[in-house]
């Protein structure tokens, strides 16, 4: 597992629009990368409209969702609900297995593989700051902003 300290693993992935986004293009900045199951679920719309609603409180801050849902479907999740903000598409799940947030889950009795709810923050240098493993989609903003400000007191 990531911990605070360690460099934040690199990666390209398309967005939303079908463009190329780099972590590496975002140096000297803070970034909030969450990965999410599913594109237009209960939870996971829940999770990206408060980051969503937060973003004025993220001022020089980049929030960035990754999934494994293709471009088209990111598309039309965003038009539906003006998330503002990149969503990332990593269909083989090789982002999620390189954040350690890909591997066995259980819904209903039934067991399969799939990206587990998380989140971090990376640094303007590119270290994790802060990891949240398997957090609730309620507790996602919540809980970057009150890091947020224990970091800036």
């Amino acid at each position: 597992m990531l911990q605070p300290g360690d460099r934040a693993p690199t990666f390209t992935l398309l967005d939303q629009h079908n463009n190329k986004w780099r972590l590496a293009d975002q140096s000297n900045r803070r970034v909030v990368l969450f990965f999410y199951p599913k594109a237009n679920t209960s939870g996971c719309t829940q999770q990206a409209s408060d980051l969503r609603d937060a973003l004025p409180r993220l001022q020089n801050i980049t929030v960035v969702g990754v999934s494994a849902d293709e471009p088209d479907k990111q598309a039309k999740w965003d038009e539906k609900h003006n998330f503002n903000y990149p969503l990332l598409s990593d269909p083989t799940s090789k982002v999620a297995k390189k954040y350690g947030v890909f591997g066995p889950k259980k819904l209903y009795g039934r067991e399969y593989e799939g990206i587990t709810r998380s989140m971090f923050l990376l640094s303007p240098t590119g270290r994790i700051e802060k990891s949240w493993w398997k957090i609730s989609p309620g507790a996602t903003a919540p809980e970057l902003l009150e890091a947020l400000d224990e970091v800036n007191e």
